[in-house]
């Protein structure tokens, strides 16, 4: 079939469009647009369950919303500003707001757009309005500030309800904007935004982080379009803010410096680079003046306040050089307390606009953007996990907070929100039966709440364990000789319990110091024993003997590799070495348990292969490191046993760009093993936001399709690619307190919602796979965003189900389908492989540019050729 034949709107399979040219990042929009199939009927399966949902009925009055195209000059600066500017121009022009039906209130989205429900007067279509806004500065200085308002378009919420009644196909999101933005307006002027969550300073609580850092509570709030309605989805939120304090506090905290006292405090190259790292970028404000001016940091100096010079200018017009320390001296009359301190450098780089630390306070109110530490994220789960019905109780406490139809905004729109949260039918699944043990001794379980147990079950392939070592990175001090010797012998019993043999002693046991020991002691073991399977490697906790054990392991000589902590060591327990026999079994090649073949859905009728995908982007402010894109594949037909193929890409782009390579990789590995070419082939892909869903399925599908293409021409299996979703603010809990599972009064596992807070006509879904154990559980959200296997909504949340009880690492359903986890482990594992190579990048963002060191990183993450045959993510 030529290209030119396809359906332009919605070509009725994607097997007719493999011979599309290939689609690149930089190219024009691909003509050919394909849809996200209709939601099939709506799935039957499970025992019903009576829910509620974090989502409020929002009402919206048929009409016509007017939209203005606003230009602020001077440009540039922060959207609170720019509300502010906007806010002061309408009280300053009133007359240009009232109509003969009264005043007219707009309402900003804080860039370019604002929107009122009836049309400017003094704006017709054609017309601009320019006017002048004077907002007075926080320095004493007055800004002026010209507004441009230009009529944009009319937008029809008629439109918008024809398509939350399924009348129509498309949702038109800028209808859908509008109505969002109407919601957001007051709480944008009141709270501090982040995100689509507002926040304010804490007032009766207090949780700080450590680091300068604390937690502060806020609430989430977005539009949505469901079934007949809209929905406004309201939830707790919780994020990191730098503590407003004194720049000198902030830098005792985070370098844990106890004595402030002595005057001749320095810092170390330690001390100083992590504390230039924590503050570039924050903005701090001025203490030593009448006026409180505000700065942004960009660097701090190498040189202390009584070293470091600038060029002064004196009266005369002569320029002399001068130390900060002399200048507050003779300028201010202060001597510095702390002259041996590095001093900030502020505003643009070649300014050269230094500040003591001790004149400068941390501005309140800055979101914490780089990545907390392990401490500090245990500290913040601490402090935000609340069970379900405490969550609830607090979401309706915000409702009752809010008090949206009070809100003269949502009022002059004609919208009314609901103050009760939705209630919602639900099915829980029924659990997939799991069958252990070798072919002559088949055992069956059926997990109960998302869980079960091996006692008594045997993998369904156990590997035999041979030759094996162990190195032990802790002090014999911490770890003795003896201590080994019990893990050992309580290992070998549990796993030949399990069905995974362990033949002997290991034929390496030996205490190592540091990192750089590890390759020649990986080198020596690969020489001395050639037929080495696995090596256990004890760790005392944190450290960078882990990357390099990962490195040697799986990319330099391809051996199974599994690290311990010591303290799992020293005190063994029955279920820690059990889970730990799951990791290794699986490394090694084994399986541990299948879905019963009776019991799986008709898909698996013909070969298929599963697919899961994700992209991970370096920590938010880094752009030295490149994004990573993983992809696993199904390498039999349970299926349990999966490979993994790793690209580094251009960071931040959502779409796997060499993703037709990959799956290639995949499906030839997969016809390797098997015997077989996939009839059908299933993606589960996940690492994608909202607003990226059909960019990434009009570049990807056309890559699975060429992938297939260029192995086999006519080659064109079925392809059902589904979008997984764990970001999102949609929480469920039970109308009825005895449907309540485990001690946070979670829904129990298996809980499904695919009607009435999903998308009005789309394939979507809600699944809470999992037994909650902290906290309120997240249920996934999946949209099927094409499907040419024709599914229908009972088989693929069935099949989904199922794949989050094959899991390697535990007995226990887990939270997305295993492939798609598998995909978040290799990326995660990759990082590793590259962290000397991230190391040495020191200049420039990373963009894919430098050949070199592309070739370099892509390098780095390659796995040996015999770790690509088994789970060494595992």
């Amino acid at each position: 079939m030529t290209v030119t034949s396809i359906t332009a709107l919605t070509p009725p399979d994607s097997r007719e469009c493999s011979n599309s040219p290939p689609s690149c990042s930089n190219s024009p929009p691909n003509p050919y647009k394909f849809s996200a199939p209709r939601r099939p009927a709506l799935g039957q399966e499970g025992r019903p369950i009576s829910l509620r949902a974090n989502h409020l009925e929002v009402s919206v009055r048929p009409g016509y919303i007017y939209q203005y195209k606003i230009t602020i000059q001077p440009g540039g600066c922060p959207r609170r500003v720019n509300r502010e500017i906007v806010k002061t121009m309408v009280e300053a022009y009133t007359a240009i707001w009232r109509t003969s039906a009264g005043p007219i209130l707009p309402v900003y989205d804080g860039r370019d757009s604002l929107y009122s429900i009836q049309p400017i007067p003094s704006v017709g279509d054609a017309d601009k309005l320019k006017l002048e806004v004077t907002l007075a500065g926080p320095d004493g200085r007055d800004r002026t500030f010209s507004v441009e308002i230009k009529f944009e378009h009319k937008i029809s919420l008629y439109d918008l309800l024809s398509s939350i009644e399924g009348r129509a196909r498309e949702v038109p999101e800028d209808a859908a904007f509008a109505v969002d933005v109407v919601l957001r307006h007051l709480p944008s002027m009141l709270y501090t935004p982040v995100g689509r969550s507002f926040f304010s300073p804490p007032t009766n609580y207090y949780h700080p982080l450590g680091g300068g850092r604390e937690v502060w509570f806020g609430f989430h709030q977005s539009v949505r379009p469901s079934h007949w309605k809209m929905t406004l989805n309201i939830d707790v939120s919780a994020t990191a803010f730098y503590k407003a304090q004194p720049v000198i506090d902030f830098m005792s905290e985070l370098l844990d410096i106890r004595n402030l006292d002595a005057d001749n405090i320095q810092l170390n190259d330690t001390q100083r680079s992590r504390l230039s790292k924590e503050l570039k970028g924050l903005k701090i404000e001025i203490t030593h003046s009448q006026i409180a001016r505000k700065y942004r940091v960009c660097n701090l100096t190498r040189r202390s306040a009584q070293m470091q010079c600038f060029p002064l200018q004196l009266e005369n017009g002569q320029t002399v050089e001068c130390t900060v320390a002399k200048f507050f001296m003779d300028k201010y009359r202060m001597r510095l307390k702390y002259p041996g301190l590095p001093c900030l450098q502020v505003g643009q780089e070649h300014k050269h606009t230094y500040l003591p630390m001790e004149v400068c306070r941390i501005v309140a109110g800055q979101r914490c953007l780089k990545k907390l530490t392990d401490m500090q994220t245990s500290t913040m789960i601490k402090a935000t996990a609340r069970s379900a019905p405490d969550r609830e109780r607090e979401i309706r406490n915000l409702i009752t907070k809010a008090d949206f139809n009070n809100d003269p905004f949502i009022k002059q729109f004609g919208l009314e929100v609901s103050q009760r949260m939705m209630d919602t039918p639900g099915r829980v699944l029924n659990p997939p039966k799991l069958e252990y043990g070798a072919r002559n001794s088949r055992t069956f379980t059926v997990p109960s709440q998302g869980v079960w147990d091996m006692r008594g079950k045997q993998f369904f392939e156990g590997m035999t364990i041979k030759d094996w070592a162990i190195a032990c990175f802790t002090p014999q001090q911490s770890v003795k000789p003896q201590d080994l010797k019990n893990f050992v012998d309580r290992l070998t019993q549990i796993s030949s319990d399990l069905g995974m043999k362990i033949l002997r002693e290991p034929c390496f046991c030996k205490y190592i110091h540091d990192a750089s020991n590890v390759q020649p002691m990986f080198n020596y073991l690969r020489n001395e024993f050639a037929d080495l399977q696995l090596i256990i490697v004890v760790l005392p906790g944190k450290t960078p003997v882990y990357a390099e054990v990962k490195r040697m392991g799986d990319s330099v000589l391809g051996i199974a590799t599994q690290c311990i902590k010591s303290k799992n060591v020293t005190r063994t327990t029955a279920q820690m070495l059990s889970n730990l026999c799951l990791k290794i079994n699986a490394k090694l090649g084994g399986i541990n348990t299948i879905l019963v073949p009776e019991n799986r859905p008709k898909l698996f009728r013909e070969p298929v292969i599963f697919l899961g995908a994700t992209v991970t982007h370096p920590p938010a402010g880094d752009n030295k490191k490149p994004s990573i894109a993983a992809l696993v594949a199904s390498v039999d037909g349970h299926p349990s046993a999966y490979s993994a193929v790793v690209r580094i890409q251009q960071a931040r782009k959502d779409v796997i760009q060499s993703l037709s390579n990959m799956v290639k990789d995949s499906l030839i590995n997969f016809y390797r093993r098997t015997g077989f070419k996939p009839h059908r082939i299933v993606m589960y892909r996940d690492g994608v936001s909202e607003g990226q869903f059909y960019a990434v399925l009009q570049f990807e599908l056309l890559a699975i399709r060429r992938a297939c293409i260029d192995l086999e021409e006519g080659y064109r299996p079925g392809i059902t690619f589904i979008v997984v979703q764990k970001r999102h603010h949609t929480r469920l809990f039970c109308a009825d307190q005895r449907d309540q599972s485990g001690r946070s009064g979670n829904v129990p596992a298996g809980t499904t919602v695919d009607s009435n807070i999903t998308h009005p006509t789309e394939n979507d879904f809600y699944l809470c796979s999992h037994q909650g154990i902290q906290g309120t559980s997240r249920p996934s959200y999946y949209r099927c965003l094409w499907d040419d296997n024709g599914l229908s909504a009972d088989e693929l949340q069935t099949l989904t189900y199922q794949l989050c009880h094959t899991y390697a690492r535990c007995t226990r359903s887990v939270s997305i389908p295993a492939p798609a986890y598998y995909a978040h482990l290799v990326a995660i594992r990759a990082r590793y492989h590259i962290i000397d190579k991230e190391h040495d990048v020191d200049n420039g963002a990373y963009d894919g540019g430098d050949e070199s060191r592309f070739m370099s990183i892509e390098k780095a993450v390659q796995v040996h050729h015999q770790s690509k045959n088994v789970m060494y993510f595992a």
